[in-house]
């Protein structure tokens, strides 16, 4: 099809909340001649982003009508409203999809509309102003030039991350301006990595804008750059692509990237990578027939179903948390104290520095390790400063901000203290105790224990209500995750104090009641005894751990061991084992590593997990091994899995089976196309065969 000719078929969807596209002309500097810029804007505040539905796209194909049969028009400029450029697809309509016919047709919708910004009569300049994510972009590589503020927060390919490609010309047109090798970096590897985002600086030195420009003028030297470019026919200048055997290499190292990071689990990276490897030689019109048929295969597809799931915890329930108490009921936090001044402890003081910027104080029981503590955190912020991350000024106010002392008497004025001492409940006991007698009467305790009761911890203190949980993962600074635990006694204005500061420190929080491990490692310590259990009664050890690759988990269960340590590990174990001692098994192999002071499993070799010689040695095995297969490991831990999640929800451990998903994916990091982890039970079936019952209804987080 002609590229300006007007698309006669389209899909629609219901409900879509419509990105306008409003039209002005305007007289570029210069005396270059009229523009017309087009401002994408669906009417709300950046709260709620311009997105692509059928009729936002119909919105844009009628201003580029108006745009091009303006008479004297030199140039069409694309811009997004305050703050927000356009964050692609309408992920919402697009899973109501029913048929691959109207999945094909959104596909060639989009290629369509968007052709006629890349070969119309006049030179089209994308103005990204703001976030550009997705059909966002690619709507940007069509124009000929591109200008972007050097305020943009993220800029980003997602689809792989959800379970989709690239389908609007992403695949073809970022190869052929950037080469094979940036393409395979922004469209696969970042989207792998938990979607890394890239800034508008980090994406200009890419080169994925000519210009950049700073916020505060942006649209004025843009549209001054626009004038230069009409005016001088200015020639830009742009990287030379490499078509040889660079091109065959880049899509080789994605797909080694694609195995490791999703073991050929998902289906989206490699139809990616196909479509880059074709980019190398098709035209504009193969290509894009090859991302209308590839993103109506995934559009149909459980992955991309699981995804929007995930993606719909992570932007809606997380923001609303279920069960938090109203956020009025919160206090002030005006001063933050740690107990500890240990590793976990300083990564929290770093944390609590930078997002609340209130003076921290770390107390501990040795001087050298307070003044490690807080060189740490001051040592990180320069790190900061040093990359441009805040300002040099900013970064000395943030550095002043932390202290610490040998005395507790330094906790008298502050909101919110939390400990991270050794696990032992005595300790902790002991170290609430102390704090009590010092602070004021409204002031948060929170421990930040893995897996011991918050209740019991409250128990001897004048004023249990006060203590709660607050649960981070390791690294802090990485793990989004929050486990806020409500013990017997917690109240309201505790608890919506904890969920205030979670929201501060842009952590994702849960509400979770006191039991055993909470969710993260619980579920994480029945998986870890389920396959040690396993391997103690005679399957071998590589057998056992490379049983989930179909899952593409993050990392296999003894890799993990290594990261979180045996001895953690086995704490935790017997920390669970006490609590339910029918269902989690204490690993006699695990604690002989322990004993033995092994950091894990395996060595390291050229990077590559090998079971470690001398652990192999410690390991006993039964006199009648009972060899287990690959397949038959993974089912057998799957319906343990379904089993435990089935009794926490029946125990009331958290609300609904999505927080358990949204906790195993931004505290375990299980990948966003698998939906968590009930979306995997049940479309493998294992929650019927095990509980008698699906978790989720079928088109929550699968096709209906």
């Amino acid at each position: 099809m002609n590229a300006l000719t007007k698309p006669e078929k389209a899909p629609s969807f219901d409900g879509e909340v419509v990105t306008d596209v409003k039209v002005r002309f305007v007289e570029l500097p210069l005396g270059a001649g009229t523009a017309a810029l087009l401002t994408m804007d669906n009417g709300f505040d950046h709260t709620k982003p311009n997105v692509f539905g059928p009729g936002s796209l119909r919105a844009l194909d009628d201003a580029l009508d108006a745009a091009y049969g303006h008479d004297g028009v030199v140039a069409v400029a694309l811009t997004g409203k305050p703050f927000i450029f356009n964050v692609g697809a309408d992920l919402k309509g697009a899973q109501r999809l029913s048929s691959r016919e109207q999945a094909v047709d959104l596909g060639r919708y989009g290629h369509q509309v968007f052709r006629r910004l890349g070969e119309g009569p006049v030179p089209t300049f994308a103005l990204v102003n703001g976030a550009a994510m997705g059909g966002g972009l690619e709507v940007a590589l069509h124009c000929t030039y591109r200008t972007i503020s050097a305020g943009v927060p993220a800029l980003a390919l997602p689809e792989c991350f959800l379970g989709l490609v690239p389908g609007w010309g992403g695949t073809q047109l970022l190869p052929n301006l950037l080469g094979a090798d940036k393409a395979v970096t922004v469209i696969v590897e970042n989207a792998l990595n938990q979607n890394r985002m890239l800034r508008g600086p980090q994406a200009a030195k890419l080169g994925l804008a000519d210009a950049m420009f700073e916020p505060a003028d942006f649209l004025e030297q843009s549209l001054r750059w626009v004038a230069q470019v009409v005016r001088d026919e200015v020639q830009v200048e742009r990287a030379k692509v490499d078509r040889g055997t660079a091109w065959d290499e880049a899509v080789a190292r994605g797909r080694t990237l694609a195995d490791a990071k999703t073991s050929g689990a998902a289906p989206a990276p490699y139809r990616a990578l196909d479509l880059i490897s074709l980019a190398k030689t098709a035209s504009r019109d193969e290509g894009f027939a090859a991302e209308d048929a590839a993103l109506a295969d995934l559009l149909l597809s459980e992955e991309f179903r699981a995804g929007v799931y995930s993606f719909d915890l992570v932007q809606r329930r997380a923001k609303r948390p279920a069960g938090a108490p109203d956020k009025s009921l919160a206090r002030p936090v005006g001063k933050v104290g740690i107990v500890g001044a240990g590793l976990m402890a300083s990564q929290m003081a770093l944390l609590f520095t930078q997002r609340l910027e209130v003076p921290v104080v770390m107390t501990d029981i040795d001087q050298g390790r307070i003044d490690m503590g807080v060189d740490y955190v001051r040592a990180e912020i320069d790190k900061l400063a040093a990359k441009g991350r805040v300002s040099r000024d900013k970064a000395n106010r943030l550095k002043a901000l932390v202290s610490g002392s040998l005395s507790k008497e330094v906790f008298a004025d502050a909101d919110f203290v939390i400990e991270a001492v050794f696990e032992r409940m005595h300790v902790k006991q002991e170290v609430f105790a102390e704090v009590e007698a010092v602070v004021k009467p409204d002031c948060v305790l929170a421990t930040n224990t893995s897996s011991l009761s918050i209740t019991e911890m409250a128990s001897q203190l004048a004023n249990p209500q006060r203590v709660v949980g607050f649960h981070f993962f390791n690294p802090v600074a990485i793990m989004p995750l929050l486990e806020i635990v409500k013990a017997e006694r917690t109240d309201d204005p505790t608890l919506a104090t904890a969920f205030a500061v979670a929201r501060s420190l842009k952590k994702t929080a849960i509400l979770v009641k006191d039991s055993p491990a909470f969710v993260v490692n619980r579920l994480l310590g029945r998986w870890m005894g389920e396959v040690s259990r396993i391997v103690d009664e005679g399957t071998p050890i590589d057998v056992a751990d490379q049983a989930f690759r179909p899952l593409g988990l993050p990392m296999s269960p003894f890799v993990l061991l290594g990261l979180v340590g045996p001895a953690v590990a086995l704490h935790t174990a017997e920390t669970l084992h006490g609590a339910f001692p029918d269902r989690f098994y204490v690993s006699a192999n695990l604690a002989r590593v322990v004993d033995a002071g092994k950091p894990g499993i395996y060595a390291w070799v050229d990077g590559k997990p090998v079971v470690d010689p001398h652990v192999a040695d410690l390991f006993e095995t039964p006199a009648t091994p009972v060899v287990r297969s690959s397949d038959d490991v993974l089912e057998q831990v799957l319906g343990a899995l379904a089993e435990e999640i089935r009794l926490m929800l029946d125990e009331g451990v958290v609300a609904e089976p999505h927080d358990i998903d949204l906790a195993m994916l931004m505290g375990a990091g299980w990948p966003f196309w698998n939906g968590g982890i009930t979306p995997v039970l049940d479309r493998r079936g294992v929650s019927e065969r095990v509980t008698s019952q699906r978790f989720l209804p079928k088109g929550v987080a699968s096709l209906p």
